[in-house]
């Protein structure tokens, strides 16, 4: 498996231990990823940037390396939490964000309620906005029993984003890689969840949750730390401004 670093391990407060990449030093850098990926989907950023910058990378409960409870909730709200258990152990209080899929819902749910500590984010291919909208295929993964035997039996959720999410053909070993953590019915479940916690009524358990972090994502000067698919160095020369201006500030 082409992910050569050395994974940590975090235990939440309701037992459960999730897995995350600490590599490097310097200003910090939290990257979120969404489903089905893991940590994996930034390997080659961490490879690059680790000899300059401290990379936070944690894989959701459920997904990668991470425990897969089978009677987890595995709501926004869970992975919201975690993610600030997590940070909040490793006293990250200034860093940038990249987040990517479910992880703009969990990054952003993190950067509404410590918009202080934010000194840019990064946004990849994401919502952390209510919607009404979503494909038919991914529709149908959330039916009763039919999505549970597509998502959780063959794998047509994580295998399929091999085929369908990416513009060029992916490669064999590469799409082995990120199927690897997904192995079986049991571990696919948060592969599963993610899918039918997408909030598409008022009623559901997480709608709530996704609509306060609809509602502040841009309030206050959050949204101008909002880099859209731009070049990821311009949000890594912000965070390395950030950190200079609170040296110089404190020192002066």
């Amino acid at each position: 498996m082409d992910y050569p670093f050395s994974t940590r391990r975090f235990q939440l407060a309701d037992g459960h231990s999730i897995s995350y990449l600490d590599q490097g030093t310097g200003p910090v850098i939290v990257m979120v990823h969404g489903n089905p990926t893991w940590s994996y989907y930034y390997r080659n950023l961490v490879r690059r940037l680790q000899s300059h910058f401290r990379l936070i990378v944690p894989d959701h409960l459920g997904c990668g390396f991470s425990d897969k409870p089978q009677d987890y909730p595995y709501t926004l709200a869970n992975h919201n939490d975690n993610l600030d258990q997590l940070l909040a152990h490793l006293g990250i209080e200034g860093h940038a964000l990249v987040i990517h899929d479910w992880g703009g819902a969990i990054g952003m749910g993190y950067a509404v309620r410590h918009p202080r500590r934010i000194k840019g984010i990064m946004v990849l291919n994401t919502a952390a906005f209510i919607s009404d909208r979503i494909p038919l295929r991914i529709r149908i993964c959330r039916w009763p029993f039919i999505g549970a035997f597509l998502v959780r039996g063959l794998n047509v959720f994580a295998w399929g984003a091999t085929k369908m999410a990416v513009k060029n053909k992916m490669y064999s070993d590469i799409a082995r890689d990120y199927l690897a953590p997904y192995d079986n019915w049991a571990n696919r479940v948060a592969v599963h969840r993610f899918v039918r916690d997408i909030p598409l009524t008022s009623s559901h358990i997480s709608w709530d949750v996704l609509a306060e972090i609809d509602h502040n994502r841009c309030r206050g000067d959050l949204g101008q730390k909002l880099l859209f698919m731009t070049n990821l160095f311009e949000i890594i020369e912000k965070a390395h401004q950030q950190q200079d201006g609170q040296t110089d500030e404190k020192t002066s």
